[in-house]
C-alpha cells in the first residue's frame, strides 16, 4: 500500500484515518467499526463492501 495513498484516503462514513492492516490487506476504520478490502492493490471504499469489525479487533 503506498503510504502517500494511506495520507489521502479516509473512511466514507467516519471521516477519519484509516489504518492499514497488512496480513488481512484492508483498510481498518475503528470509528465506523468496518474495513474494507484492498484488491490488486486497490481499496474498495464501498460501505457495502466493507466488513463489519469483530469485537476484539
Amino acid at each position: 500500500m503506498d503510504p502517500k495513498l494511506l495520507e489521502i484516503l479516509v473512511c466514507p462514513i467516519s471521516k477519519t484515518t484509516l489504518i492499514y492492516d497488512r496480513q488481512k490487506q484492508e483498510l481498518v476504520s475503528k470509528a465506523a467499526g468496518l474495513a474494507f478490502p484492498i484488491r490488486d492493490g486497490i481499496p474498495i471504499m464501498l460501505v457495502d463492501e466493507a466488513r463489519p469489525l469483530e469485537v476484539e479487533e
